[in-house]
């Protein structure tokens, strides 16, 4: 059942586009000129080509007249038909060029019976499903707040004909992507920087969003989902370590609600003197996990005070607080849970700081660097500054690197992109977008510079993506992060949890969850249920649990969720087949089944769902992958009992009988082929 994803015409075409650039889907405006292509007058100065095993990667180099320089760098890969690109605008000239603005990728596709299907994003969205006949309307999706992932989603699958492409925008601030069809063609705009019209001064360079796009010829959304999913994980998944080290499934647990301290606001409460007795206790009854997870509320405030509670308003410091942690306690608690192999993660805000004028007196920050507005509550802290990047970028590192932190956790409370557009205004005339340009450049090599630093140390050569949630999940930051919790809401009840896993496990095949089950995002709740626990198994494993202040704590369920995920982990980063009908997030009235397949070996799981409400005992379910000719063999993970289904059975229907509402079944799966 090996896939062979390969597509010679997607290759030609690039080989075309790289052969005759005049034919490259690039548009921009310089000054009076609209570019369509990379042709003349655009006057080529550069090029280059280099193969990586099944990767092609390409360099061009032009002079646009006027004063700029422009260079693509294209990638192709061969084993899935995949290009991507992104484009740099450079002024190496000694005056100001001419206005850039309109920069988009432009394509269009052959094809009757145009659908857009996709996933819009987190909060308000939850990761909807859309399906839009483009026949009947264009659609045009956008995002304007700064978090890119926030209410709609940059990544599309677009059938039409025969078969589709799947597309996306990687770029963690503003980007549009717009979708018509007329007469069985269907042109796509797509853009970053939704605002931009700048003159680069001289030594100034801004780039695109990183463009993806992968043909398909056969007209299958669950063929499309895996080839997406196969490509990600083999070529846009970050490495676990600085030796490459493909990333594995691997389980959290933050502490801070087994301290017995106070934390009903979502302020982290932990304290040197009770990291100890938690990890000890873990250790003892064998619920030990692979990252020990420390949150918001570990820094001194700006004024040097010791917040008890406010861990919103008094970010910007980036030094552990002397009063909850003196001297090397947090390092202390670092290296006793490497000896005890588990790793650290820490909570950083970049992005944001409060108080510059105190942060400027006690920490060496300049206040000038903060972008802030009358009436904004939010202040922006501007690392496309060179000078505020470097302060940012070595409070950060510093922190990490003194006390071994292998993993850099970030979020992002806040949209940004109002406070880009009020500097750009000071800046003068023609520079809409440019702050913009420059904060996500240099959030890009924050990341980079930040995984730098973990790894030369043995720490991980990722980071957390996360963004209030779900903010940050864009392709090119997917490549150095992936989702810790690919929703704050994600901590909240399991018929969310499984309706999310349905769209989101499409396109983002690494993330997590938690495994707990609570009305509020930031109340304790259950975590000894088979139904929660098989409803949040995910790659990443986030454990939610009191080890010391529950006296009523049974470990024996912890245990057994922790050890089934490890037993099933293998397969969490392979085919994803959902089997039922998406529902809603609060809709608790049927069933959701999903399969994760390993298609080389032929084995799996299935993860069947019988939810709160449903009135209904029996599901039917066929294996879209089920070949004629080939038996299938499920093992009920609860009772060892073994069912054969014939190859005609397991694809046109078979029966699972559930015994009550909210039930939860587990089948390991795999092919039984004639001899």
């Amino acid at each position: 059942m090996k896939r062979d994803y390969s597509n010679p015409a997607s290759t030609a075409r690039f080989r075309e586009w790289m052969d005759s650039p005049e034919r490259f889907p690039l548009c921009f405006t310089c000054g009076d000129t609209t570019y369509h292509g990379l042709g003349a007058p655009l006057i080529p100065t550069d090029s280059s080509e280099e193969t990586e095993g099944e990767r092609t990667i390409c360099r061009r180099t032009f002079c646009v007249p006027g004063g700029l320089l422009l260079t693509l760098k294209a990638v192709h890969y061969a084993d899935y038909g995949a290009s991507e690109w992104t484009v740099w605008f450079e002024n190496d000239g000694t005056a100001d060029s001419p206005v850039l603005t309109d920069v988009s990728s432009e394509l269009s596709f052959d094809g009757t019976y145009p659908r857009l299907t996709g996933i819009l994003g987190d909060h308000v969205s939850a990761y909807r499903p859309y399906s839009l006949n483009l026949s009947d309307s264009p659609a045009v999706f956008e995002s304007n707040s700064g978090r890119a992932t926030h209410v709609n989603f940059p990544y599309f699958d677009l059938e039409a004909g025969d078969g589709g492409v799947l597309l996306a925008i990687g770029w963690a601030g503003t980007w549009r992507a717009a979708f018509s069809a007329k007469d069985e063609k269907t042109s796509v705009r797509l853009r970053s920087v939704n605002n931009l019209r700048t003159r680069l001064k001289p030594g100034e360079k801004i780039r695109t969003a990183l463009f993806v796009m992968i043909p398909y010829t056969v007209r299958d959304e669950q063929y499309a989902t895996n080839l997406w999913r196969s490509w990600f994980v083999k070529y846009n998944l970050p490495k676990a370590d600085g030796a490459g080290t493909p990333l594995e499934p691997f389980s959290t647990c933050c502490l801070s609600g087994d301290t017995g301290l106070p934390n009903s606001d979502g302020s982290i409460s932990e304290r040197h003197f009770t990291w100890r007795r938690s990890l000890e206790k873990m250790i003892a009854e064998d619920v030990k996990v692979d990252f020990r997870w420390m949150d918001a509320g570990w820094y001194a405030a700006p004024d040097n005070s010791s917040p008890e509670s406010d861990w919103w308003g008094t970010v910007g410091t980036w030094t552990f607080d002397p009063q909850k942690w003196p001297g090397d306690t947090f390092r202390e608690s670092t290296d006793f849970a490497r000896e005890h192999g588990m790793k650290t993660l820490l909570w950083f805000e970049p992005e944001r700081v409060t108080d510059p004028e105190n942060l400027e007196k006690n920490y060496g920050y300049d206040a000038r660097w903060a972008i802030r507005r009358e009436g904004v509550g939010s202040i922006s802290n501007n690392i496309g500054d060179p000078d505020c990047y470097r302060w940012t970028l070595g409070k950060i590192t510093d922190t990490l690197t003194k006390n071994r932190i292998e993993m850099y956790r970030e979020d992002n409370n806040s949209d940004p992109a109002g406070l880009w557009k009020h500097l750009d205004a000071l800046e003068g005339e023609d520079r809409a977008g440019i702050t913009e340009c420059k904060f996500i450049d240099a959030h890009y090599r924050m990341w980079d510079d930040i995984i730098a630093a973990t790894t030369s140390f043995g720490g991980c050569g990722f980071v957390d993506s996360c963004a209030s949630g779900g903010g940050r999940n864009d392709l090119e930051s997917m490549r150095r992060g992936v989702p810790l919790l690919r929703s704050d809401a994600d901590r909240t009840w399991t018929s969310l949890r499984l309706s999310m896993s349905w769209g989101f496990n499409r396109w983002i095949p690494f993330c997590g969850a938690s495994t707990k089950e609570s009305a509020g995002q930031l109340e304790g709740g259950k975590t000894s249920d088979v139904y929660i626990w098989r409803a949040s198994y995910l790659p990443v494993l986030n454990v939610s649990s009191s080890f010391v202040m529950n006296p009523d704590q049974n470990f024996a369920p912890l245990r057994e969720g922790i050890r089934e995920w490890k037993s099933i982990r293998q397969y969490l980063l392979k085919e994803f087949y959902p089997l039922t009908p998406w529902h809603a997030e609060h809709e608790r009235t049927g069933f959701t089944a999903f399969v994760y397949l390993d298609p080389e070996k032929e084995e799996g799981i299935l993860l069947a769902f019988r939810q709160e409400d449903c009135a209904e005992a029996e599901l039917t379910l066929n294996f879209p992958f089920a070949e004629p000719g080939t038996d299938w063999l499920l093992t009920d993970d609860d009772t060892g009992e073994e069912r054969r289904l014939g190859g005609k059975c397991a694809r046109d229907g078979f029966e699972l009988i559930f015994e009550k509402p909210r039930c939860a079944k587990l089948f390991r799966i795999r092919s039984i082929r004639p001899n």
